[in-house]
């Protein structure tokens, strides 16, 4: 899977991108420019303090907020989280000042609303300096689907028709507007913009993806176009506005602070306009039109395989194995969805998700990565690779002092388990597994 993995990251140290299909209005590449030079807060995306950290080569610190601090003394280990940032720990930047540790404006969220949880430190102290390749998980279709092919034989017959089914089905209800989203990535726009959000609102509890994208799309519109003084503040840092997104997020879907499941973040045009206005108003007027454009390019390049003309795509009528020649990582993601909702889920979940995170140490260490960041954006959202096997560690607990800067208390002694924590010990355990599972973490 190297090139599925290859394919899955962004490098930050060259604007060029990957083609992607065929008969596309904007190149992947052409995009890049666009929203690097003609965005407010553009020249952040390959300026910013995180990337320039990582390729310098110096110690990385990092923080880590857990629930399970008295469990990670007495085992003396700590493990990983699947998510974003596939099989890696996840957590914030920070910089070192003369007075403490400075977190991230993401980590200074963090702290600030998971106030119920311990505070660890964590050096990593890279044996050379670290390529800017982030993971954008909106690219892990195809990964998604090679682990269900090669690991599909722990689901009985009946769990897997059921699977193959569902998967097919949603993409045949949803492939009205799915085509609408090739044509209008191809430069042929067939729904006016009132009319094309409303259908995506719409179009969500079909295709969980969307709402994923949907998101993801709004938080590059946020983050690198807002003027607000806190957005130059960050700037000044070096930082991209986290805050943005996450009011979007927490107003848009009530039950997020149960769990953060933007398969349900689907708001109309009204809706959305008035989200954007709720955050900065100057922005609420173009929001729908960015939505558009953008999301539809970004589905075209993340759903179909390189190899095929968007123009030529039909999504009517579709059957399993033309979808995984034609749109393989729109399969993917399709299944990695639908398999949530299996009632065994909770037992398959370290059959597939510890095989990508597998892949992913493997392509990691190659890459020489001990640091993944999510790379749909360099927003602040980073990882420890616990696989790594060169350069060296340190862990520490952490104080917070008046001024909102970390301070190292007690160094513990833990080593990285490069294993994922039981499902019962995450978020997604504890909200949607309620019966089989205990507590939550990340």
């Amino acid at each position: 899977m190297r090139a599925e993995w290859d394919d899955a990251h962004t490098n930050y140290a060259s604007p060029a991108r990957p083609p992607g299909p065929a008969s596309l209005h904007e190149t992947p590449t052409e995009w890049a420019s666009l929203l690097e030079q003609d965005t407010a807060n553009g020249w952040l995306l390959r300026g910013n303090s995180m990337l320039q950290t990582l390729a310098s080569g110096r110690p990385i610190h990092l923080m880590h907020t857990t629930p399970a601090l008295e469990a990670i003394r007495a085992s003396r280990q700590v493990y990983a989280a699947a998510g974003c940032l596939v099989g890696s720990l996840y957590c914030a930047p920070l910089s070192p000042e003369p007075e403490g540790l400075r977190p991230h404006n993401m980590g200074a969220y963090l702290l600030e609303t998971k106030q119920n949880r311990d505070v660890l430190v964590i050096e990593i102290r890279p044996d050379a300096p670290v390529p800017v390749k982030g993971i954008d998980y909106l690219r892990l279709g195809r990964i998604h689907l090679l682990t269900y092919e090669e690991h599909r034989d722990v689901l009985t017959g009946a769990e897997d028709a059921r699977l193959r089914k569902a998967a097919v089905e949603r993409v045949r209800a949803a492939s009205g507007f799915l085509d609408v989203l090739l044509a209008t990535a191809c430069g042929r726009p067939l729904s006016r913009e009132v009319a094309f959000v409303d259908q995506l609102a719409d179009t969500v509890s079909l295709v969980p993806f969307l709402g994923y994208l949907y998101f993801e799309v709004l938080s590059e519109y946020l983050m690198l176009h807002s003027t607000s003084p806190q957005t130059k503040t960050y700037a000044e840092a070096g930082e991209l506005n986290n805050r943005l997104y996450k009011q979007l997020a927490f107003a848009a879907v009530k039950s997020m602070n149960r769990l953060f499941d933007l398969a349900l973040f689907a708001p109309d045009r009204d809706r959305l306009t008035a989200l954007v206005g709720e955050i900065e108003p100057s922005l609420a007027s173009g929001a729908a039109h960015y939505v558009e454009r953008r999301l539809s390019h970004l589905f075209a390049f993340a759903a179909l395989d390189p190899s095929q003309d968007a123009a030529a795509v039909s999504f009517h009528g579709a059957d399993f194995l033309t979808l995984a020649q034609v749109a393989p990582s729109l399969l993917g993601q399709m299944v990695f969805r639908q398999m949530r909702t299996e009632p065994r889920y909770p037992q398959l979940f370290s059959v597939f998700e510890q095989a990508k995170a597998l892949g992913a140490y493997g392509y990691w260490n190659r890459q020489g990565i001990p640091t993944p960041f999510n790379g749909f954006l360099p927003k602040g959202e980073i990882g420890v690779n616990l696989a790594y096997p060169r350069g060296s560690y340190a862990v520490w607990t952490a104080e917070i002092c008046d001024r909102g800067l970390l301070h190292p208390v007690e160094q513990l002694d833990v080593t990285f388990i490069p294993r994922l924590t039981d499902l019962r010990a995450t978020a997604l355990g504890k909200a949607a597994f309620r019966t089989t599972t205990a507590t939550a973490a990340h």
